[in-house]
């Protein structure tokens, strides 16, 4: 039992080592880059023409879902858009 306590400590040693690790390689994330700044505008936008809009909705539903051929990726792509669609009443 001790042995398996040891193995089990030092895995979790390696894995948040190798977490710390992981985070001080990443740069920081830009806050005053205009450009990441203008993509979250533009993402914001699409989302919101998603949300209101269903013909914009159903034609990039086409656009993104309609070249799919294997039938639950197909399905699964149908069910992201529909994630945005307003709830039944």
């Amino acid at each position: 039992m001790q042995a398996y306590q040891a193995a089990a400590l030092a895995a979790l040693l390696t894995i948040a080592s190798s977490g710390a690790a992981l985070a001080q390689a990443m740069p920081p994330m830009p806050t005053h880059d205009p450009a990441a700044m203008a993509n979250v505008r533009e993402s914001e936008q699409y989302t919101a023409l998603l949300r209101s809009n269903p013909t914009f909705r159903k034609k990039r539903e086409s656009i993104e879902c309609g070249p799919i051929t294997d039938p639950q990726l197909r399905q699964s792509c149908i069910a992201s858009f529909e994630a945005y669609a307003a709830p039944a009443r």
